[in-house]
């Protein structure tokens, strides 16, 4: 029965976080006006869905590290009632946070689960040291990294464009096709690749609540966890959507292709080494750089979300960490 309850709560996990987060990567294509809503959210479910049974193969070390192995001792790890409450937390945040439209970060969600489940454990067992090199240093350099990336590549961008007349006129061309045609393809594809990179990242983190149920294979448990994520996503991504594509900052295509690029790059290259980087903290990082150069940011907007990430992380602590203790009482 609690082992039915542990895969409940990963599922209602999952389902959050592709609520918040399978839009993230084509949000771009969407406030570029590139397409509508329903292709857009479409695109990122196939190519989010690719990305975490990918994961199956690459990212086998987030898996380790979301188990919460480093942070607790071993027996700890073992524990039902340790990965319900973690997902639990987590999973109420997300949740809330996408039902007022705030785009927040699973991975700090579950890192705040982590913190707070483990600390009411075992008190001062807990690896503070891991929680901060391992979790909150790329947490917090990366959306910092993301908006100096594509600040600095919106302007190399804007500086070649500039020393090609061919692609300053009304209708510009290359190699006889036209450019624009050729900027939203490169677009749909960054798009692609950025929610490819998310589903890679944030599904291991998933299952790695799940790898004390022996019965599942790993395998599987990806592919459900995928499943999942995708429903949240088609059914529930419109508010987070909306804040994303068109309240953080005004674009047009060039401008969104960089964003997702620097995004996608930093993302996959996350994934591959093991850091727990967030997909959300990265892609608003790299709208924030493209709002700053073109100075078309919406401060106060940014200034929100900058504020529910800071929320984030104390909330699902305090929400697992009670979670903990109830289920340590009934038990």
């Amino acid at each position: 029965m609690i082992l039915l309850l542990l895969f409940i709560t990963a599922c209602f996990l999952a389902y959050s976080n592709g609520a918040n987060d399978n839009f993230k990567g084509v949000a771009t294509l969407f406030g570029a006006g590139i397409t509508d809503y329903k292709k857009a959210i479409n695109w990122a479910t196939i190519t989010t869905f690719s990305g975490s049974v990918a994961a199956i193969f690459l990212a086998e070390e987030l898996v380790k590290n979301f188990s919460g192995k480093g942070l607790v001792p071993n027996e700890l790890i073992q524990a039902p009632n340790f990965a319900i409450a973690i997902a639990l937390g987590a999973a109420i945040t997300v949740f809330a946070a996408t039902k007022i439209g705030m785009p927040i970060s699973t991975t700090h969600s579950l890192v705040g689960g982590l913190f707070g489940a483990g600390v009411m454990a075992v008190g001062l067992e807990f690896n503070f040291e891991k929680l901060g090199n391992t979790f909150l240093m790329p947490l917090i350099v990366s959306p910092l990294m993301a908006a100096i990336l594509s600040l600095l590549a919106y302007l190399f961008f804007k500086f070649i464009r500039k020393q090609i007349p061919s692609l300053n006129k009304e209708n510009p061309t290359l190699l006889g096709i036209s450019s624009p045609k050729i900027l939203d393809s490169l677009h749909y594809t960054s798009s692609g690749i950025v929610s490819f990179a998310r589903g890679l990242n944030d599904t291991p983190k998933i299952v790695g609540l799940l790898i004390i149920i022996n019965t599942i294979d790993i395998k599987w448990s990806m592919i459900s966890v995928a499943i999942i994520m995708a429903l949240g996503g088609l059914l529930n991504a419109k508010k987070v959507g909306e804040t994303m594509s068109k309240k953080i900052t005004k674009m047009n295509s060039g401008q969104g292709f960089t964003a997702n690029m620097i995004t996608g790059l930093l993302v996959t290259t996350a994934s591959i080494h093991g850091m727990p980087v967030s997909t959300t903290h990265v892609s608003v990082g790299s709208l924030f750089g493209i709002g700053t150069a073109t100075k078309k940011a919406d401060y106060k907007v940014i200034g929100k979300i900058v504020l529910s990430w800071v929320l984030t992380l104390p909330i699902a602590a305090i929400l697992s960490a009670i979670t903990f203790k109830i289920l340590e009482y009934i038990s």
